[in-house]
């Protein structure tokens, strides 16, 4: 949020210090592409434990599933409106709608769906042909602006000149939403669905300890390729070429999904083999209303960034942007441990709950039993 798609590798070239150059490489490194494919495996296991519960009371049906991910999608669309364009929720809403097909599916036609999803190697060349034939151009919503015009409409714009900036941005980036996110957005969800609908989480411990050797090859292998991509590669003629560049990009991004799994892994066998466990523990406050701290994040972004609030979009260096991202993440670990202590749902939790079961469900702690 601190500068777009448009403008990236051009603002990026003015930090030259060794603080910002660390920071860059700590965020490539440790950051970029690691935690979406985790939400994404974890949005598929939890949908897979609600539906089973449903399957097993006789009661799994497509029109529930449907309403729920309506929902979803609609505050997705009114988070890309006044919030922030890189939106998700309403991708999620639509892998949502194949729980109820899929989860009656065997565990090998999933897993071999989530695989597939993962290792397709033409994309780009098949959503092209789409639009082809759609005659869906994106390239062309922002062909009038430049990095200059869009820093000052976020800048010195009016909120309306942002809503109608973010509406375009999402336009042209629906190539990387279809292209790119949801592809892996899919594998993830398929594997989530995978592990909620074999019960992994009734003996996670043991599963964790089971694979924890392939984990372990898995990521010195994929961290030592990480590193020759982002230091070794680019010194070479062949990196820059059409032909392998791609290939490059592809192992690239495979290789961050598996430090996202791995990070999943890491934190998993932290907690069920260490005697430190309250160092983690503090994340099950944020994980619990996962919702409306990723609503959070863009309303605060949309303060720290545009004119309605500090304008400060384009003025933050690599550093001060990962300091500030981890200063939000502990307010946001920091509230929602408050907020769950006087309420069982975050807010937006509870209105999604609400809207689904089509009642006013209790959200103050002690009243009634948690309902599924």
């Amino acid at each position: 949020m601190n500068s777009t798609f448009l403008n990236q590798d051009e603002f990026a070239k003015q930090w030259t210090s060794n603080i910002d150059q660390i920071s860059s490489k700590i965020l490539q490194l440790f950051f970029y592409t690691k935690f979406f494919p985790i939400f994404s495996l974890l949005f598929g296991l939890g949908i897979s434990m609600q539906a089973l519960k449903m399957l097993d009371k006789d009661k799994l049906s497509f029109s529930f599933f449907a309403r729920r991910m309506l929902i979803l999608f609609l505050l997705g669309v009114l988070h890309i409106v006044f919030l922030w364009s890189g939106d998700v929720l309403n991708l999620y809403a639509l892998l949502g709608l194949i729980t109820v097909f899929m989860i009656k599916k065997s565990n090998k036609l999933i897993l071999t769906l989530s695989v597939i999803f993962l290792f397709f190697p033409f994309y780009d060349q098949l959503f092209e042909y789409v639009f082809d034939l759609l005659n869906f151009k994106p390239e062309i919503y922002l062909s009038d602006y430049t990095g200059e015009t869009v820093n000052q409409i976020i800048k010195h714009g009016t909120y309306l000149e942002g809503i109608q900036l973010r509406l375009l941005e999402y336009l042209s980036n629906i190539p990387m939403l279809f292209g790119f996110l949801a592809p892996v957005a899919i594998s993830m969800f398929l594997l989530g669905l995978y592990l909620g609908k074999n019960k992994i989480y009734d003996s996670l411990d043991v599963f964790i300890q089971r694979i924890k050797k392939p984990m372990l090859l898995m990521v010195v292998v994929t961290n030592i390729y990480r590193v020759l991509f982002l230091f070794v590669l680019p010194g070479y003629a062949i990196y820059s070429t059409d032909t392998f560049r791609p290939v490059f990009i592809k192992l690239m991004v495979l290789s961050d999904i598996a430090m996202g799994l791995f990070y999943l892994w890491g934190i998993g066998w932290f907690w069920y083999n260490t005697r430190y466990k309250f160092i983690v523990s503090p994340l099950k406050y944020a994980g619990r209303m996962a919702l409306t701290n990723y609503i959070m994040q863009s309303f605060i972004g949309l303060i720290l960034f545009s004119s309605i609030g500090f304008r400060l979009y384009e003025t933050l260096s690599p550093s001060e942007t990962l300091l500030t991202a981890i200063v939000v993440f502990v307010f946001q670990v920091l509230l929602s441990k408050i907020w769950l202590k006087h309420y069982q749902f975050g807010p937006l939790e509870w209105v999604w709950r609400c809207l689904t079961y089509k009642e006013l469900l209790p959200i103050k702690r002690n009243t009634t039993p948690n309902r599924g």
